[in-house]
């Protein structure tokens, strides 16, 4: 098996908000930032405008080891948007932090032929950057 080819594909830019800021400004530092309630403590991803265990508006980010286990994944064979094209074949994977129960964050695996990827796997963030604003959280198996 092959590795996907990442350094051709020209990926699609994120546009933060005001509401998803937090978390690109953290990325491109290295830090994967998660909302934390500050009433009943639920960690939530992607970041919502209250929190989804309580409804409280008392929301805050912080940052999330970034280790955990892929809770499900696909593999790509054919591209629906021809900039990934020179990635096919890759894994497309969810992962469930260990700091974040029930919280899901999506990303590739990086660095394995596609298939690595299985559920329940380890798995570790790493940061791709994209550009000098945007770095994106990838995911590469945990040793």
């Amino acid at each position: 098996m092959t590795m996907s080819n990442w350094s051709a594909v020209k990926r699609p830019i994120p546009v933060p908000n005001d509401l998803t800021r937090a978390f690109w400004d953290g990325a491109r530092r290295g830090e994967l930032l998660f909302q934390r309630c500050h009433t009943c403590g639920n960690r939530q991803h992607p970041p919502a405008p209250t929190c989804t265990n309580c409804v409280s508006t008392d929301l805050g980010f912080e940052p999330v080891e970034g280790r955990g286990t892929i809770y499900a994944y696909t593999v790509m064979f054919h591209s629906g948007d021809r900039r990934f094209a020179d990635a096919i074949p890759y894994a497309s994977v969810i992962v469930e932090l260990d700091d974040a129960p029930g919280a899901l964050i999506a990303g590739n695996l990086l660095g394995v032929p596609y298939t690595e990827a299985h559920i329940g796997r380890r798995v570790r963030v790493v940061f791709e950057p994209l550009n000098d604003e945007i770095t994106l959280p990838q995911f590469e198996l945990d040793q």
